[in-house]
């Protein structure tokens, strides 16, 4: 069987035809030979969604845009027509998160599949979720600021008029011709600069010496703690306790009048007689040296013959036994 040449042509065109419109579809990302599953979303905004952008889960294609109409009867939202592959279960819980594809500020819409009680066939509406890109977030963050810059920049530019620009020029001029002068001071008196500078140098080193001096004293008394036994000093000091707790109560004691050191402190008995013996003594002593012939007694007779008067006396005391027995023998004869 042989075929016209305008046939052949015109089959030719046709499957061209074919060929451009499977071509154009796959530029658009859509699969010819794959089947699908319509479902709708609605949004307040779609800035940055485009048809045939992705739909995606967790990062992997599984549809795409299809359609976006302005619905003008539900207050200007925009309606988008999604095609999903028939495979996704899609329920009643799945919702069409607007999410950020690039930097750039193109879109996408990610699927979040969450525990579905009934799955979609076709044709329903998905939950609709807008999450906000970091550069949505600095742009509403940024805004208010830019405001306040401009505003600031526009009262600043209110305030710089003539006469403070020259107030501003008159303070330069002045800081440029102090930062002069001190400049030539400083010039005039480098020499004693360098005086000062060798001066700080010296105590710099000199503060050093010091330095290593009090390390030395606090090695040097981290040994003496050291060395000193603990024991010992709690000993000690347990053993002044004791003697100072044994002082008080002596002290105690001797307020208590209980004792003769007590009695001698806080009785004046003892000042009372011993003023009223010194008394008497003086009295004594006095009378003593106005009256002496009162207390002694001698003469010069008895002073000469002392030694005869005591042989007499001696003689008188031996005689007295003789004649008491005389006595005795001569009232025994009287008797007889």
């Amino acid at each position: 069987m042989k075929f016209s040449k305008e046939l052949k042509v015109a089959l030719l065109g046709i499957v061209s035809l074919a060929a451009l419109y499977v071509g154009f579809l796959f530029l658009k990302g859509s699969n010819v030979f794959s089947t699908t599953k319509t479902y709708h979303v609605i949004y307040d905004s779609v800035e940055g969604l485009a048809v045939s952008n992705p739909v995606i889960i967790n990062g992997f294609r599984v549809g795409l845009v299809k359609k976006m109409v302005l619905d003008q009867k539900k207050g200007n939202k925009i309606l988008v027509t999604l095609d999903i592959e028939k495979d996704i279960e899609v329920g009643d819980s799945t919702v069409a998160m607007l999410v950020s594809a690039d930097f750039l500020g193109g879109k996408a819409i990610e699927l979040y599949m969450g525990r579905n009680n009934k799955r979609f066939e076709g044709g329903e509406f998905l939950i609709p979720f807008v999450r906000k890109s970091i550069t949505d977030v600095f742009t509403q963050k940024a805004m208010p600021v830019l405001g306040t810059v401009d505003s600031t920049l526009q009262r600043l530019n209110q305030f710089l008029d003539k006469d403070a620009k020259n107030s501003i020029q008159a303070i330069l001029l002045n800081a440029q011709v102090t930062s002069e002068t001190v400049r030539a001071v400083t010039l005039a008196n480098q020499g004693n600069i360098s005086e000062i500078t060798g001066n700080l140098a010296q105590l710099t080193a000199a503060l050093r010496g010091t330095e290593a001096k009090f390390s030395r004293l606090a090695s040097n008394l981290n040994n003496i703690t050291d060395t000193i036994d603990v024991n010992s000093m709690n000993s000690a000091i347990r053993g002044l306790d004791s003697t100072i707790a044994q002082a008080q109560l002596t002290m105690s004691k001797l307020n208590e009048n209980t004792g003769s050191l007590g009695r001698l402190m806080n009785d004046d008995s003892l000042y009372r007689n011993l003023n009223g013996s010194t008394e008497s003594l003086n009295a004594l002593l006095m009378d003593l040296k106005a009256n002496p012939k009162r207390y002694v007694h001698f003469s010069l007779l008895q002073i000469g013959g002392g030694g005869k008067a005591d042989k007499a006396s001696k003689e008188k005391d031996a005689a007295k036994p003789n004649n008491a027995a005389n006595a005795g023998t001569a009232s025994a004869l009287d008797k007889k």
